[in-house]
């Protein structure tokens, strides 16, 4: 029985997590399409947050993004090429980089780089007692602290796969001509690929990226503000969210891809 109870207790903490996150994406949508919601206060916190979540980090994943074009995409190019199955390049491409590779590794880069960023950030405010001295001047704190965190996070991750999809495709080709892989003209290569892209990829990279990123966003915000006065909670807290944030990554892709594709 007491196996049973501590099955139930560890399966209603979890349930209660889920509800959290759910509820808290919820109302950052529900209070985002507010127009009160944006003074030029939080606007310039959600800029901030795009430019340190995004921008900043469109260098690495550049660089990661040609380390997959040099891998991935050259030895599928040479690979077909050996068994003559040329034409299923796009789709093969397609099916590796777009559809799985590309929104889980930038959300992977952006969950150790922002994600755990966030929560110490706001774990360090929550000791510091910035977040009530927020509330005590009628500024709240869910609008000014979570709402363009959770939005500026899923924004970012958007518009960086974007990055990492073209990048990978230009760097690949680029090698797979400079190795003397033959990848045959571009224009060929750019309708192979175009080709192979359905709409429903199109939703996918949709889903797997703006979900992700603000369920990763609201991970790290709960996380953040969860903690109470010691300062040895910040690197607790900041943990819980990466791991939390991995979690939900892997399961959100795996419920996406099943209902997408299966």
């Amino acid at each position: 029985m007491s196996i049973l109870a501590r099955t139930g207790a560890f399966a209603l903490a979890k349930g209660r997590s889920v509800v959290t996150v759910t509820a808290t994406v919820w109302s950052v949508l529900r209070v985002a399409l507010r127009r009160r919601t944006w003074p030029r206060t939080t606007r310039n916190v959600l800029a901030r947050q795009i430019l340190f979540t995004g921008f900043e980090a469109s260098r690495f994943v550049s660089l990661l993004a040609v380390a997959v074009g040099l891998s991935i995409v050259v030895q599928t190019q040479v690979w077909l090429a050996k068994v003559g199955q040329s034409q299923l390049l796009g789709p093969v491409l397609v099916m590796v980089v777009i559809r799985e590779v590309g929104p889980l590794l930038v959300n992977f880069v952006i969950i150790g780089r922002s994600g755990t960023a966030i929560a110490t950030e706001l774990g360090n405010m929550k000791i510091s007692g910035e977040v009530y001295l927020l509330d005590s001047q009628g500024l709240d704190p869910f609008t000014y602290l979570v709402v363009p965190r959770v939005l500026g996070a899923a924004i970012s991750i958007f518009c960086l796969t974007v990055v990492f999809i073209l990048v990978s495709f230009v760097s690949g080709y680029l090698s797979g001509w400079l190795l003397g892989a033959n990848p045959g003209p571009v224009d060929l290569f750019v309708d192979s690929v175009f080709r192979a892209v359905r709409p429903a990829d199109a939703g996918n990279l949709f889903i797997k990226t703006i979900i992700p990123g603000m369920t990763t966003g609201a991970i790290c915000c709960i996380e953040g503000l969860s903690v109470h006065t010691a300062v040895t909670e910040v690197p607790q807290a900041a943990t819980r969210a990466l791991v939390r944030s991995t979690i939900a990554l892997f399961l959100i892709s795996a419920i996406v891809s099943a209902v997408t594709y299966l």
